[in-house]
């Protein structure tokens, strides 16, 4: 995707909004995106999908009098663009008044030259479906070739995204980003005893190509985490201690994030509403959304509104310090915003961008070393996480710990307590922090959770 693209899209949102204003809005903001998604799969040796698409699109948000409308379209000719504008100001007539609705004051916008982030990798854009395919096949094949016990396999994929967002406020506000991503998933399959049937997974991902892992050693360790669920079998119902694999404590984070959203929180819909200032997990918890880190998968010079990014420290030695603020969630709750809005579709809300846990010291081996007896998590099952009381109950599955050893493999069982609870109790984190994703925390432990079995 050349750089006229981005002129292109730049032209074209700015266009958009001024045709707007004339058409009589007050207020007229617009988001052009366009990219390139490629993604193929491989099962068995053999080719399944190959997909590639180009999208292009254009959103369209305006307010007069108080009232707020939006619109969008993939339509790019000139009577698309005109239906949207002219569809965006016959819905805002119909809209209820909102005093809290409007744009970030324009003395708060940013303006360039905005941080260089290295967000895009012309090498990612470069990989056609032959070397997707390539990649994708040598992955599997590592994972069919690593045990002669492995005979299946739901496949692997090979994934990669070019795209390019242009932001236009009739506020003062103009900017391009550009974006790039891929990644690669294998997943084995085993036969256990019984006739069950064992799958297990690893996965790698970057902005860069040059970040991925090697696609025969992302086979191999899928294959090795699918031959250690053979076996699998529940345990006792008991309380023991908890050791959240990466991937695991993840989710948990993400569980955390949506709960600090001040969406969540002006509709009363978390449980941690008034506690800011007060411990809301263990003094080893550091959580911070860190949208200028180079190369990061969340990463953004600014955000849907056109303020500037910056690092916002949500948890500090486990007490709460902020939620995460767009405009309008800030003026309902009477405060400024923390520059975390997101753009989708026209709609703005507030967002995390890089959601971390800060890593520990202690590595991952050493958690589990000294952990006597508990259970290792490596996936959780099903939806169970109320965001107003906190209450927590997933299926899991993993791996018993006994006298500091990884034993048997454990599955159909269920892990519960309250998120809070968890947070507070977690006395060990691990040093094996990876940004795949944009919400990523290391290896975790919870000293005591109820585990549901037998």
């Amino acid at each position: 995707m050349a750089a006229d693209t981005e002129d292109r899209l730049a032209s074209l949102a700015r266009n958009v909004g001024r045709r707007a204003l004339e058409k009589g809005a007050d207020i007229a903001e617009v988001g052009a995106r366009g990219g390139f998604e490629l993604s193929v799969k491989v099962r068995l040796g053999k080719p399944e999908l190959v997909e590639e698409a180009g999208h292009h699109s254009v959103s369209l948000r305006v307010l007069r009098g108080g009232r707020v409308a939006v619109t969008s379209t993939s339509d790019l000719t000139e009577t698309g663009i005109a239906r949207c504008v002219e569809d965006a100001l016959e819905l805002v007539e119909l809209s209820e008044v909102d005093p809290q609705a409007g744009p970030a004051d324009p003395s708060e916008l940013s303006h360039p030259p905005f941080p260089e982030l290295e967000l895009f990798d012309p090498a990612v854009a470069a990989i056609d479906g032959e070397e997707a395919l390539a990649r994708a096949l040598a992955g599997e094949r590592a994972a069919l070739d690593f045990d002669r016990r492995i005979e299946l396999s739901e496949g692997a994929t090979f994934a990669r995204s070019d795209s390019v967002g242009a932001l236009w406020l009739s506020s003062g506000f103009e900017g391009v980003q550009r974006g790039s991503y891929a990644s690669l998933s294998v997943v084995p399959v085993v036969s256990d005893e019984g006739g069950k049937k064992r799958r297990g997974y690893y996965w790698t991902g970057s902005r860069f190509v040059e970040k991925l892992e090697d696609a025969g050693e992302v086979g191999r360790e899928a294959a090795r985490r699918t031959l250690a669920k053979l076996g699998a079998r529940k345990v006792p119902t008991t309380e023991a201690p908890i050791v959240f694999d990466p991937d695991v404590a993840r989710s948990l984070l993400g569980s955390f994030a949506g709960c600090i959203l001040g969406g969540s929180i002006w509709r009363k819909a978390s449980y941690l509403l008034e506690r800011e200032g007060s411990a809301v997990a263990s003094p080893l918890v550091n959580i911070t959304d860190d949208p200028l880190i180079a190369r990061a998968p969340g990463s953004r010079p600014y955000d849907g509104e056109g303020l500037a990014s910056r690092k916002n420290v949500v948890v500090e030695d486990g007490v709460l310090r902020t939620f995460l603020l767009d405009c309008y969630s800030a003026r309902k709750l009477s405060r400024r915003s923390t520059g975390s809005a997101s753009r989708g579709g026209g709609s703005i809300g507030p967002s995390t961008t890089n959601f971390v846990l800060a890593a520990g010291t202690t590595s991952p081996e050493d958690i589990i070393a000294s952990t006597e007896r508990g259970l290792y998590v490596t996936e959780l099952l099903g939806f169970g996480f109320n965001p107003v009381t906190g209450d927590f109950s997933r299926g899991a599955a993993g791996f018993w710990i006994e006298n500091g050893k990884r034993t048997f493999a454990v599955s159909e069982v269920t892990i519960s307590s309250t998120l809070d609870a968890m947070l507070k109790s977690i006395d060990a984190v691990g040093s094996d922090l990876e940004l795949k994703t944009s919400t990523a925390a290391p290896t975790l432990r919870v000293a005591k959770m109820t585990i549901s079995g037998e």
